[in-house]
């Protein structure tokens, strides 16, 4: 009997035991970091990424930690973030894909001039396009979303008032699509990641920068230059592409349920909330411009349509340069027609 008991109580253990790993593995607690490149009280650092991994925490009852470096904490310089993703030096980052040219041939087209509306839409736009003809850019990563800044415009020391104002100006450019445009407008383009955009500023290294209005409260632009330069046109002059992605080994160790949780938080939702964050910023930035008495300069229509004319080159040179480029550079104009004009969101 003695033996019988004791053999009862080994079983129970046994399953008690089981139980607890099991019950361990359910559980399994996860501390990710997230980095990028722009100061923490930045709009998408703080409206819409930190609200994104509470998001995330809140879902998961804390078993999702995300721990948020900005500002390049974790060491490295931008253009190095998606590698830091995709070798595992970050858990996820946030960047511009622009800062790597040639890497992502295909999402490029939604930098070429004129093809922004809002951010809002053009972030889904993108995000829809990215899911139907680019992700083999991202095979690499696990894709959360990409997105776009709203109609990007001149930030100068001088004021630019027609296309000529332009010719010979050092103006600051994001990535190679926005260069190209740049020069085929008559400037000359110096490229650089926007969080050197202030002291390049204040030094003359530049005369101006092609950034949005979102960014630059952060940045002090309107502080540092007076002149604003935008365009009478349903589309904007240009925007840079955004991408948040994650280690794929990262996200492939999760369990079930919590892979679940951040394919919840994945997608063209995500990419919306990141471009309505910029929305929203720009129309604070450009308030706090005039605020300042800044001048700010809206080019009518028949000089919005000379620039679209010079600007036609880039547009043309991105779809000789990349394969089926007519049709991907249609599918992503009718993609944002679609979210911009087609829809009510």
């Amino acid at each position: 009997m003695k033996f019988i008991c004791k053999y009862s109580y080994l079983i129970f253990a046994f399953f008690v035991m089981v139980l607890s790993i099991s019950s361990q593995a359910s559980a399994q607690e996860v501390t990710l970091r997230l980095h990028q490149f722009l100061p923490a009280q930045s709009v998408i650092p703080s409206q819409a990424i930190a609200p994104w991994a509470k998001r995330i925490e809140e879902a998961s009852n804390g078993r999702i930690k995300i721990e948020l470096y900005p500002s390049m904490q974790l060491g490295g310089k931008p253009p190095q973030l998606f590698d830091q993703a995709k070798s595992g030096v970050a858990d996820i980052i946030w960047t511009v894909l622009g800062y790597t040219p040639g890497r992502f041939p295909k999402s490029e087209v939604f930098e070429t001039p004129f093809m922004v509306t809002n951010a809002k839409a053009t972030s889904m736009a993108f995000q829809a396009y990215v899911e139907k003809y680019a992700m083999d850019e991202f095979k690499d990563v696990k894709l959360i979303a990409v997105h776009t800044h709203g109609a990007g415009i001149f930030h100068s020391s001088e004021p630019i008032t027609k296309l000529e104002d332009l010719k010979g100006m050092k103006i600051r450019g994001g990535s190679r699509v926005i260069n190209d445009m740049l020069k085929n407008l008559g400037a000359e383009p110096i490229g650089m990641p926007v969080p050197a955009v202030p002291e390049a500023l204040s030094r003359g290294v530049i005369d101006g920068a092609t950034i949005p209005w979102e960014v630059t409260m952060a940045l002090k632009t309107s502080e540092l230059v007076h002149n604003h330069t935008g365009f009478s046109d349903q589309h904007g002059l240009y925007t840079q592409t955004f991408a948040l992605v994650m280690n794929k080994k990262t996200y492939e160790h999760l369990s079930d349920d919590l892979k679940a949780i951040i394919d919840n938080e994945s997608g063209i939702e995500v990419a919306a909330q990141f471009g309505a964050a910029m929305d929203k910023a720009d129309i604070e930035g450009e308030k706090f411009a005039r605020d300042l008495g800044n001048e700010i300069i809206m080019l009518d229509e028949m000089e919005t349509k000379l620039w679209k004319n010079a600007a036609k080159a880039t547009i043309d040179d991105w779809i000789k340069q990349t394969p089926n480029g007519q049709m991907l550079y249609d599918a992503a104009s009718a993609l944002v027609e679609k979210y911009s004009f087609e829809r009510t969101y």
